[in-house]
């Protein structure tokens, strides 16, 4: 039935139309039988390729400011842990203003609505039990560990055959590494074990409650968010930069630059070309050098690419054949000073080394800096940022380290933050000297003043699992969870912070602050699910 241009379904209570002056588009409120009026509902509507979210406030309020929603046919959709729409809701845009009032029922499936931070918290066991799943989020969400019935025998080849797939594997596009990965049998036994007394082998439902978290409230309740579908679910965005051309990102899993276009919704695409054929393909690190070039880090494909934006093709620097096994991988690359040496860092992950490219020959430098440290803890060098004199500053993802690479002599010089087996894992390097981290396994937010050697830390909440952190211009730092589907802004001051609900699942890597809108503007890659999405705080 169409009224006043616009079809609605049983979920819709109400539709008014209102006179265009001042409109906004579409606005309502969202209520259920058990809570009334609820806040921190995440009201979505899609047209196309391109999907708008706002939130419901106190009074279950929600509002599409205007110009967000052009004239169109849009589904809704909510996000309210608990909760879904009564039934499908569709809707026809005019130039009318639109009411529309929303009923929420009880989900019959909890479970499916979880994220991972939120499976996180109800698994039971202890902290060191329940950390290698952080790693399984790198590939798809622990819910398949919960609802598996794999006996702790049958865990054991599942996670073998887990070793065999390619870091840069996603749901939509699973690689396999060329080079075989042994586990320690104490480790994989151990970790069986556990996994087997969190899932469905013994009995038909879980022996522990679910903890779903809070909806948002508040100033988390006063936010856009726009997600923007890429052409193919196989494409993983992982790192993004923002200018004047459009949003760039690196593909993770396939071997191609991209470009989308916010204003029409529409990406494009740059072959990047393959060093090794019947290797997994996928960029990881995308950076920016000081002629606004890019960079990208080709993982498996052995090698480091430039894509010179004026001329709009790619020079590749490959690891030459005598270092250049099944196992070689470049995760990082840091050109953004380049111009003072003509050197460009990058990693060997397979050899937890770093490498340093010169530009002139082609020839790659290794510098092992760890070879001084003891015990028998893993190291990984990964995050990489330069000064203006183009010293390395890297984070140990592996452990609890920053460390820096003098230019000049190339000595190693380590830091160990104060929160011991931290896991740094990205961040920047601001004007000032203070190099921002996140620490992945401590959950925090960390500052390395590299003028006087000074570190401080910021908790963030349980299992937010962060992977990086930017520093927007009014000194707030933002974060995206790799594990609880937010994205957290956090008053440095205060320690206060602000936890925004992305519409959907989401797996974040690299973060991206526009400084240049006011409010700033958050931008990221859907890493899991061929999306870019920019989030934009009202205050």
């Amino acid at each position: 039935m169409r009224v006043l241009g616009c079809l609605l379904v049983a979920a819709l209570v109400c539709v008014t139309a209102a006179r265009a002056e001042n409109a906004v588009g579409l606005r309502g409120r969202v209520s259920s039988a058990a809570e009334g009026p609820m806040e921190g509902v995440l009201v979505s509507a899609k047209n196309a390729t391109i999907a708008v979210t706002v939130v419901s406030d106190r009074a279950g309020e929600f509002v599409f400011p205007a110009g967000k929603l052009p004239p169109g046919h849009y589904g809704l959709a909510v996000r309210a842990v608990g909760y879904e729409l009564s039934a499908p809701a569709e809707i026809d845009l005019a130039l009318q203003e639109l009411r529309i009032d929303l009923a929420l029922t009880p989900t019959a499936d909890l479970a499916a609505q979880l994220t991972n931070a939120e499976w996180l918290a109800s698994f039971p066991g202890t902290p060191e039990q329940k950390r290698p799943l952080l790693e399984c989020m790198s590939c798809h969400t622990v819910e398949r560990i919960a609802r598996s019935t794999h006996t702790a025998d049958e865990w054991i080849a599942v996670l073998q055959r887990m070793a065999g797939y390619a870091n840069n594997t996603t749901p939509a596009h699973p690689q396999v590494r060329a080079a075989e990965r042994k586990l320690a049998p104490e480790r994989v036994r151990k970790t069986a074990d556990y996994l087997a007394t969190i899932n469905l082998n013994a009995q038909p439902t879980w022996s522990y409650a679910l903890k779903p978290q809070a909806r948002p409230s508040g100033r988390a309740t006063r936010v856009v968010i726009t997600e923007y579908d890429l052409p193919r679910d196989s494409i993983a965005p992982h790192d993004v930069h923002v200018d004047g051309d459009g949003v760039w990102y690196s593909n993770f899993s396939e071997s191609f630059l991209g470009r989308l276009d916010p204003a029409t919704g529409r990406a494009s695409e740059v072959p990047v070309p393959v060093l090794k054929p019947g290797f997994p393909t996928g960029a990881l690190d995308m950076e920016v050098d000081q002629d606004g070039n890019f960079w990208l880090a080709l993982m498996f494909q052995a090698g480091l690419a430039k894509y010179d934006r004026a001329q709009q093709q790619f020079t590749l620097f490959a690891i030459p054949p005598d270092m250049n096994n099944d196992a070689m991988q470049q995760s990082m690359v840091m050109p953004r000073h380049s111009d003072v040496d003509g050197k460009v860092w990058s990693n060997d992950v397979n050899r937890h080394a770093i490498l340093r490219l010169d530009l002139k020959s082609g020839a790659f430098e290794t510098v092992d800096p760890f070879k001084s440290v003891g015990g028998d803890h893993t190291h990984a060098p990964y995050g990489m940022m330069t000064d203006a004199a183009n010293n390395l500053y890297f984070l140990d993802f592996g452990d609890e380290s920053i460390g820096r690479v003098d230019a000049r002599t190339l000595r190693v010089t380590l830091y160990s933050t104060p929160t011991p087996y931290s896991r740094p894992r990205r961040g920047m390097l601001d004007a000032s000297g203070q190099l921002w981290f996140a620490e992945f396994a401590a959950d925090k937010i960390g500052m390395f003043d590299t003028n006087d050697e000074r570190f401080q830390e910021w908790p963030l909440a349980p299992f937010t699992a962060p992977y990086d952190v930017a520093i927007d211009r009014n000194g707030e730092l933002w974060v995206g969870s790799m594990a609880s589907d937010r994205v957290v802004r956090l008053d440095r001051a205060s320690g206060q912070a602000t936890e925004y609900l992305l519409p959907h699942q989401t797996n974040i890597r690299r973060v991206f602050v526009d400084n240049t809108t006011n409010p700033v503007t958050f931008w990221v890659g859907n890493n899991h699910h061929a999306a870019i999405v920019k989030l934009e705080p009202l205050d």
